[in-house]
């Protein structure tokens, strides 16, 4: 049987805490949503200001980059860059949403919604460098 970690609630908390705080600090409102590693939301908060669409993008760019593997931004990119039929795919692929890894394993993601893709992303990578955990293999 193998063990593998899995996201403790203080570290849903902690994660969600620390992208609140970085969102705050460049005076971003968005959603944030948090995942576990099959795309089921553990935790989920959107700011004074967030864009009302942001509340249902931001959970299925954390679902996308949970359950693909992949950060949602190079879905994103395949898309861009011709190959199509990837929008066929069951998941949301706009840039952020990033993986939360820990010893190698995809442990859930986080996903972001409400300001540029490119800073959504960076507000989930801060949630997730706050517990020590990477956002890729």
């Amino acid at each position: 049987m193998k063990h593998r970690p899995t996201l403790a609630l203080a570290d849903v908390q902690a994660i969600g805490t620390a992208a609140l705080a970085h969102a705050q600090q460049n005076n971003w409102n968005v959603s944030i949503a948090i995942c576990d590693d099959g795309g089921h939301l553990l935790w989920f908060a959107r700011m004074d200001g967030a864009p009302p669409m942001s509340a249902q993008i931001a959970p299925g760019k954390a679902d996308c980059a949970a359950r693909s593997r992949k950060a949602s931004g190079v879905l994103e990119k395949v898309i861009n860059d011709g190959r199509t039929a990837a929008l066929k795919m069951p998941v949301l692929a706009l840039e952020g949403g990033e993986m939360i890894v820990v010893e190698g394993v995809c442990v859930g993601a986080v996903g972001v919604s409400g300001v540029k893709s490119t800073e959504d992303a960076e507000i989930a990578r801060a949630g997730i460098t706050a517990i020590g955990a990477a956002t890729g293999f």
